[in-house]
């Protein structure tokens, strides 16, 4: 299969691009700098210099490469994502998903392309009945900014994929990233504000995670080329879990101290009411689809021993 994948050089697009060439397929992997294209060819792949949010660019290398299928894993986060600066850093990410979307899929229908497998989160279902939510879950609607702005883009993305004009559109709902070149890594931005113990239990610390590996994700878009219907994917481990339970078991891998436990009032002052919303009424998501329609499971079943194993290849054990 002829594949083009934007965001070839990002932290999934590392993992993915040497899986595709071993799987077979022929794939062109999209990258804004020379020394991204350069890593991409080293895998055996081909390279393109263009940039999302330049329509005529990209319809261009779409339309030129003529792909069977066309993956987006577009992110534009710093490393360092604190709680200030917030509103700055998703207004880029918000734009390469929403412009950057429209565009590649404008050109996947241009080029003839059959199958469009996209990236998005897992992590945006209404905080209402259980802790554990399904693709048909629905999504938080009631967020202040910046994050209202984000969870339209979030719908608007799944929308321009799904209803775009003779493309199966498969949308992956990931859970938090952890593994190399996430946050969540042990050399990670997050992984350092946990050893600095700046990272809290907020109140009853019950909002809900679920995490991925970053190979987890590679292989899922892989199942996702070759396997399943149009529509959404929760892409997550086995087993979502509260910030109670996770937060202190990733410190005590890392050598952290315990986190600090601060009341859901303290914490609204530092990260807001929709950040302590989040630490105390998220809600995670449930993999069987995933696992019954795309053939797909995790090499990495459950965060705990995942965040163990990154610990230990960390330190070279």
């Amino acid at each position: 299969m002829k594949v083009f994948l934007a965001g070839a050089s990002g932290v999934v697009g590392r993992r993915l691009v040497p899986m595709l060439v071993a799987a077979g397929h022929d794939v062109t992997g999209l990258t804004r700098t020379p020394a991204g294209a350069e890593a991409i060819r080293a895998t055996g792949a081909q390279a393109v210099l263009g940039d999302v949010l330049d329509a005529e660019r990209v319809r261009a290398l779409v339309t030129e490469t003529a792909p069977d299928a066309v993956v987006q894993h577009l992110t534009d986060l710093p490393s360092a994502l604190g709680p200030r600066g917030l509103a700055k850093a998703y207004a880029g990410n918000d734009r390469v998903r929403r412009e950057g979307t429209a565009n590649l899929v404008a050109a996947a229908e241009a080029a003839g392309a059959r199958r469009y497998v996209a990236q998005n989160v897992c992590f945006f279902y209404a905080t209402e009945g259980g802790p554990v939510k399904d693709e048909d879950a629905p999504l938080l609607d009631d967020l202040p900014p910046p994050f209202d702005r984000s969870a339209r883009v979030y719908r608007r993305l799944e929308a321009t994929v799904l209803g775009a004009r003779g493309l199966e559109g498969l949308v992956l709902r990931c859970g938090w990233w952890y593994g190399p070149g996430t946050t969540y890594a042990p050399d990670g931005h997050q992984a350092g504000e946990i050893r600095r113990r700046r990272v809290p239990v907020v109140g009853d610390g019950g909002g809900v995670f679920s995490f991925v590996h970053v190979d987890d994700v590679a292989t899922a878009t892989l199942a996702a080329l070759e396997r399943g219907g149009s529509g959404v994917y929760n892409v997550c481990d086995d087993e979502p879990a509260p910030v109670r339970e996770w937060l202190p078991a990733l410190a005590a891998t890392l050598g952290a101290p315990p986190p600090r436990r601060v009341p859901a009032w303290l914490a609204a002052l530092l990260v807001g009411r929709f950040g302590v919303r989040f630490f105390t009424e998220a809600r995670g998501a449930s993999n069987v689809k995933a696992k019954r329609e795309l053939g797909w499971d995790p090499a990495h079943p459950t965060w705990r021993a995942g965040f163990e194993q990154e610990a230990r290849a960390s330190q070279g054990t």
